[in-house]
């Protein structure tokens, strides 16, 4: 054993796994004769022995060193140690046993008692379960039945309602007032109606062919009845100075439900009465227009006829010429001026032709247009509305106003026989800008009834425009030079016309960029630089031509201006000629009273007089231009102060031109000054030459900004 334990011992130290050899046990047992019997099988053993190996209370055994025998009698000892003392606990414990038994046997006696008694209330209960589900089946069948009771109650009740008729009803239909109960009891009868339309078990059923011919009497006398008292409202529309906005909204839109009743139920009477109504608005409208159109003709004022052209000559009035309008008035044929203040009064309320007639006020015929218009749109939107609303029918409007005979009609005449006639080409653009902003007004109003007219209208005015442009155009193509030349450098009223004209068209274009229309003043530009050009060459003297010209463009640019300041082509056009003409002038009026000087500093003045050749510069030949320059550049530059005033009309144009030709001399005699420096002895010309402080002293004279 105690090798065993040295082994054992042994190998734990050295990390191995412990395994017993149980082989050396087993064979020290000693068999007794009754286990060595034949009843005892050792058939596997060897497979306990084997999984005993690894059991801890054997190998807690065997490493005491105990024998299987030993500890197995120690075991049964404990057995019999522990049973003798349970033994010994149950004999102590034995009168508490047998009360517990008596008690059990109470128990038991009690739990039979209530097992029968629970045995009779479930055979009860089981008996009233039977008879709850036998009662529930019965309300089941009670409560279906009910609610089909119910529902056929109610459709009978909704049949009874839809199709009886009310002694009250009959009589407010047959002798009642059309009024809003009367408009109540029309709509009860038109669900009436359409109730006995709608369902064909209704249609089939004997209760309606008792009350259908009831319902019959009831509907043509309803028609009938509504027929009339719309025809009367209708009536009222033609009386004289009937408001009929007022009387449409506040009388006719009460009723609208008469129309709807009609519309379902005597389709050919509402006919009737859309046609009534159509043919009294028809007529009445037109009559209004008419009656306004000519009002505002006697406000007319007429601004141009077919002589009022660009190109013609004020002179050539002959005897069967009409006398010509207030300068006032005239000026309004080619100039702007107060009349774009039209397009800023748009929504202003139409023209009151009776009063404006009793101030004894003239209108050009654009204010005439906007105000004819706007009543127009504003009779439209009401009318497009209110026939939207009262018959549920937009295309009515049209039946209307585009009728025959109808307003459309009438404007369409008056308006046709004031283009055939109209040379005004600056109120014809107004026009055309007018319209647009009435189709603006139309488009935010969301009322489209209006698109096709204001369209025709514009398309009408373009052509006209255009017809009017070209004859300015051509009246300058064929203009007579020798009529149209004044004896006069100043500009010429010809090209003032244009200047206004085509100032006036400018500013209307400013938001609308016309490409067309700046098309046709580009054409209208070249003509009148032909035409400038050959006024300018009637003048006898150069510079004659130059100073007009020069007026001329100045005027243009000035004119243009006030319809822009940020210009444009034609402007920048002009601007390039006024320039180049401007040079040439300063030049003319510089060779005019200093030829002399400016000749030399063209032709010698680049040489370089201290380089010996045969034609070198020499005291000789610049000083008598010194000495000329030194004895009356004052008084040349007053006569030449004294030219340009008197030459052109612009002071300031004039003084920019003097400006330009004062700077020019002075730059003409610096060269001078310069030149005769670079000459052997030309210090002795010091005492005649002009000192430069000098000459600016005196330029500042005539220079506010020099």
């Amino acid at each position: 054993m105690a090798e065993v334990a040295g082994n054992t011992s042994g190998n734990a130290n050295n990390g191995q796994k412990f395994f017993l050899d149980l082989g050396s046990f087993v064979g020290d047992l000693n068999i007794d004769d009754e286990t060595a019997s034949a009843d005892i099988s050792l058939e596997g053993l060897e497979e306990e022995l084997q999984e005993c190996k690894t059991d801890d209370v054997v190998a807690n055994i065997l490493s005491k060193g105990t024998t299987l025998r030993e500890y197995a009698k120690g075991v049964e000892h404990n057995l019999r140690q522990v049973e003798l003392d349970s033994i010994q606990d149950y004999i102590k414990e034995s009168d508490n046993l047998v009360s517990l038994h008596d008690q059990i046997r109470d128990c038991d006696i009690i739990l039979t008692q209530m097992e029968t008694l629970l045995s009779g209330f479930q055979g009860e209960i089981g008996s009233i379960s039977s008879d709850i589900k036998i009662l529930q089946e019965k309300s089941m069948d009670m409560g279906l039945r009910l609610k089909n009771r119910k529902v056929a109650e109610s459709k009978l009740a909704k049949f009874v309602e839809d199709i009886i008729v009310p002694p009250r009803m009959i009589d407010i239909i047959v002798d009642g007032e059309v009024n809003e109960e009367y408009m109540r009891t029309l709509e009860i009868l038109s669900k009436k109606l359409k109730y006995s339309d709608a369902d064909l078990m209704v249609k089939t059923s004997k209760a309606l062919k008792d009350v259908q011919p009831e319902l019959e009497r009831l509907r043509q006398k309803a028609v009938s009845k509504v027929f009339d008292f719309m025809v009367q409202k209708l009536y009222a529309l033609r009386k004289p100075k009937t408001n009929i906005q007022i009387l449409q909204q506040s009388v006719l839109l009460k009723y609208k439900y008469i129309l709807s009743f009609l519309k379902e139920h005597g389709k050919e009477v509402y006919l009737e009465v859309r046609a009534a109504y159509t043919d009294t608005m028809n007529k009445v409208l037109s009559a209004q227009f008419r009656a306004y159109i000519q009002a505002l003709e006697k406000l007319q004022l007429d601004i141009a006829t077919s002589n009022d052209l660009i190109g013609v000559e004020t002179r050539s009035t002959g005897l069967f010429l009409r006398g010509r309008e207030p300068l006032k008035n005239r000026s309004a044929v080619f100039a702007l001026g107060e009349r774009i203040n039209i397009l800023k009064e748009i929504d202003e309320p139409p023209l009151i032709p009776h009063i404006a007639e009793a101030s004894s006020k003239k209108y050009p015929y654009e204010v005439l247009f906007r105000s004819l218009h706007k009543l127009l749109m504003d009779t439209t939107s009401s009318e497009y509305l209110f026939c939207d609303d009262f018959f549920g029918e937009q295309t009515m409007f049209y039946d209307i106003f585009a009728g025959t005979g109808g307003p459309f009609s009438v404007i369409d005449e008056h308006f046709g026989t004031f283009l055939l006639n109209s040379f005004d080409a600056i109120g014809l653009m107004l026009m055309i800008r007018i319209i647009h902003q009435h189709q603006l007004v139309m488009s935010r109003r969301r009322i489209p009834c209006l698109d096709s007219y204001l369209d025709k209208v514009n398309i009408a005015l373009w052509p006209r425009f255009k017809m009017v442009f070209d004859l300015h155009l051509n009246s300058l193509r064929n203009a007579n030079i020798r009529t149209l030349w004044e004896d006069d450098v100043h500009p010429h009223y010809v090209i003032r016309r244009y200047a206004e004209f085509t100032a006036s068209l400018i500013h209307l274009n400013v938001e609308y960029g016309d490409g067309q229309l700046e098309l046709n003043l580009e054409r209208l530009r070249m003509t009148v630089d032909d035409l400038l050009v050959k006024l300018a060459q009637m003048f006898a003297k150069q510079k004659q031509q130059t100073v007009f010209l020069i007026n001329n463009y100045d005027m243009i640019i000035s004119v243009l201006k006030e319809a822009g300041p940020d210009g444009g082509k034609i402007q920048q056009h002009f601007e390039e000629l006024l320039k180049n003409n401007t040079s040439i002038f300063v030049e003319e009026l510089l060779l005019e009273h200093f030829s002399d000087l400016i000749k030399f500093v063209k032709t010698r003045g680049s040489e370089d007089p201290s380089i010996g050749t045969e034609r070198s510069i020499t005291i000789a030949e610049v000083e008598p231009i010194v000495k000329d320059f030194a004895s009356r550049w004052k008084a040349a530059i007053e006569l030449m102060h004294n030219d340009v005033i008197t030459s052109f009309s612009n002071f300031l144009c004039g003084m920019d031109i003097l400006r330009a030709a004062l700077t020019q001399l002075l730059l003409y005699y610096t060269r001078l000054s310069d030149c005769i420096k670079r000459i052997n002895s030309g210090s002795t010309l010091n005492k005649d030459l002009v000192s430069i402080s000098s000459i600016m002293y005196e330029i500042r004279k005539y220079s506010r900004t020099f």
